[in-house]
């Protein structure tokens, strides 16, 4: 069996490891939103790509969701000595070598995905792990400056990180996407899918970046495989992450329903033939097979239970 997953930060992760161990047997693709990245310090940083393969391969800081496990901070209590700018990013000790082998082999010319497939490597996550494109795309969002009342626009880990979202958003923009491509083996992926999952991620600035791609929609839609759908909204609220902030900016519903009728049924144009919300969630999404399941990754264990879930819509 073939399985492919888009996915994007630590709701992301975790539902991948649930994917991992309910389809032991089977081939599985991650194909990872990269519009987060950012290059900081003279770093090249891709915290969701590094997220899945930190979480796949057991490095990850389980409390945080990101990061690395048994994670210090010189290098960044240095940086704040020197005052140097940002400082509202902290870069941990061991984090910072995948950062700089990352960077090292961007600047030798080497493409993102094999960057990626060099790094996985010494992390053995279980699954292909790509990225969206090679070319470099990074969101950006749309404020109000507080100070002066003038709209602008700043990087979406300035936005998240540093402002913690308090600063409202009126867009989300993904430079660079018109002049990127799926990366190699995206489409091929597709092809060869016999589940195509949407992982419980933001679904503007993770799962929504990654179709912004030119020539990924269409390749995901030309897939033999069902298309199910795991809504990150259970009760009206978002589990983890920023989506509530992101979701109005777009108009759409902060809502199981709202997001399925976002991404919309796949015989009516969109994308979904099932869509998996919370037990007390009601959601009618014309032309999908809607079903309720348990949908809190409480643990690895619960994760698993919701993966063998979207893997029977797929069926």
């Amino acid at each position: 069996m073939q399985i492919v997953v888009l996915a994007g930060g630590t709701g992301g992760a975790r539902f991948l490891r649930g994917v991992r161990a309910a389809a032991p047997e089977a081939g599985i693709t991650a194909v990872v939103n990269t519009g987060d990245d950012v290059t900081l310090h003279g770093l090249r940083i891709c915290p969701d790509l590094d997220t899945v393969v930190y979480t796949l391969g057991r490095g990850i800081d389980e409390e945080r969701g990101w990061g690395r496990a048994g994670e210090s901070w010189t290098v960044k209590e240095e940086l704040a000595a020197y005052d140097a700018d940002p400082a509202w990013f902290g870069l941990g000790d061991r984090d910072l070598a995948t950062h700089l082998i990352r960077t090292r082999m961007l600047d030798a010319g080497y493409p993102l995905s094999a960057v990626t497939a060099a790094l996985a490597d010494r992390w053995q996550p279980g699954v292909t792990v790509l990225p969206m494109s090679d070319e470099r795309v990074e969101t950006h969002v749309v404020v109000t400056d507080p100070e002066d009342g003038r709209r602008r626009a700043i990087h979406f880990q300035e936005w998240w990180v540093r402002h913690r979202a308090a600063l409202d958003p009126s867009a989300f923009v993904q430079v660079g996407v018109e002049q990127a491509r799926p990366a190699p083996g995206v489409a091929e992926a597709f092809a060869a899918a016999d589940a195509v999952l949407l992982a419980p991620s933001n679904p503007v600035v993770s799962i929504g970046t990654i179709l912004g791609i030119p020539g990924l929609r269409d390749a995901l839609l030309a897939s033999p495989a069902r298309i199910v759908g795991v809504s990150p909204i259970v009760a009206g609220s978002v589990v983890r992450g920023m989506a509530d902030r992101c979701l109005p900016a777009v108009g759409v519903e902060v809502s199981a329903e709202g997001v399925g009728r976002h991404y919309g049924g796949r015989r009516a144009g969109g994308l979904l033939d099932a869509w998996l919300v919370a037990e007390d969630d009601a959601a009618d999404v014309p032309g999908v097979d809607v079903r309720r399941v348990p949908l809190l990754m409480s643990s690895p264990e619960a994760a698993a239970a919701m993966a063998r879930a979207a893997l029977d819509a797929c069926a």
